[in-house]
């Protein structure tokens, strides 16, 4: 067992980067920061789900479409919401 393992490539660090800043951005409220924009953890998620079917494009295992659904929901619901907010 002299193998060494793969290293990740540079979609799936980008998507692990993209994880670490949005649950930076969703914990920062609950240690005392300000909320933050909802039209930026919308933007950021959906980069994300462009990331995941990029990299399902190159590796069959990664292909999940009830996933990127309840993605798709998740966000329209975020965007849903943002557009309903009062003005500041």
């Amino acid at each position: 067992m002299t193998g060494k393992r793969p290293t990740p490539d540079a979609p799936t660090i980008a998507s692990l980067v993209l994880l670490v800043v949005l649950a930076g951005l969703l914990i920062w409220p609950l240690i005392g920061g300000g909320v933050p924009n909802p039209y930026l953890v919308g933007g950021l998620l959906l980069l994300r789900l462009g990331l995941q079917v990029f990299r399902a494009r190159t590796d069959e295992r990664l292909k999940r479409p009830a996933s990127w659904a309840f993605d798709l929901l998740l966000i329209g619901l975020i965007f849903y919401i943002a557009s309903n907010q009062p003005p500041a």
